[in-house]
């Protein structure tokens, strides 16, 4: 069986030496839709260097790749990429992050649930630098077909639904190109530019990057209820519930409560089909 548990769980944990600076964050923003319009204050925080802020998100693909991939290299794990798929992401930030920087990260397996048709692996990644603990992470990575291995379950990792009409509701559109512009920051998997891995896949077309709507739905609550603030961001979390294709709308909802803010996202095309849920950023 291509996964093995118990060998997963037990790998040592990969470590390596990443680095970046303002070009790295000022790419990562731009593929996330900043700079529209191109000389709006709000925007030139995320796209001039002379004023930049660094979004949380960042942390996903700092270093020019995925902090989780080296997890997925662990001895125990032989998986096909085109089964696949990005269940959830979660980032706490233990101070905001630099606009320049090198940190040591260290990735390892921490749980592999049995979900019947699919195998879910849980990747935490944890990054330091010389100063100390910039942020933990936490993907969760579906596998399809390999479930029914006998595992744990695991815990429910569904919220209730948010309650009452959102207190702010904003539309962000997903350029054709967008998918070809984020990839650049370093997730080079080819499901979101290569039709005929797509269809492979079960697509009907290259779909953009879950942590790409993941990105622009932080910038979207951070610009709209946080003041634009990025560093009163604490903790960031969600579940990737549906894809968006390139072109497409989203349609971004938000409830905001004491030091908390919830989100729910979805395809304005598409009738409002689920793209993000479970969504909860904490601040300051």
């Amino acid at each position: 069986m291509p996964i093995d548990a118990a060998e997963a769980l037990a790998a040592e944990p990969v470590s390596e030496t990443i680095r970046w600076g303002h070009k790295d964050v000022q790419l990562y923003h731009l593929g996330l839709g900043a700079g529209v319009p191109a000389t709006d204050p709000a925007e030139l925080r995320y796209t001039l260097e002379s004023s930049l802020h660094v979004l949380p998100s960042f942390a996903t693909v700092a270093g020019g790749g995925l902090g989780f991939v080296g997890a997925l290299g662990a001895p125990g794990l032989d998986l096909d990429l085109t089964d696949v798929l990005h269940g959830g992401q979660h980032i706490e930030l233990h101070r905001p992050l630099p606009v320049e920087g090198e940190a040591v990260t260290t990735s390892r397996v921490v749980a592999v649930w049995d979900k019947g048709k699919a195998a879910v692996l849980v990747l935490r990644t944890e990054a330091a630098d010389a100063d100390g603990p910039l942020w933990t992470g936490e993907a969760r990575i579906f596998v399809r077909g390999e479930g029914g291995f006998g595992g744990e379950r695991g815990p429910a990792a569904r919220l209730d639904p948010p309650t009452g009409a959102p207190g702010h509701t904003v539309e962000r559109a997903v350029r054709e190109e967008q998918a070809l512009l984020y990839r650049l920051s370093g997730d080079w998997n080819p499901l979101h530019a290569d039709p005929e891995f797509a269809r492979l896949a079960g697509f009907e077309r290259p779909i953009l990057h879950g942590l790409c709507s993941y990105g622009m739905t932080l910038k979207a609550v951070v610009d709209t209820v946080l003041g634009g603030e990025v560093a009163r961001v604490r903790s960031y979390r969600t579940r990737f519930a549906g894809v968006v294709f390139p072109g497409e709308t989203l349609r971004i909802r938000m409830w905001a409560a004491e030091g908390s803010v919830r989100a729910e996202v979805t395809a304005v095309e598409r009738e409002d089909a689920p793209v993000l849920t479970d969504t909860v950023v904490t601040h300051s």
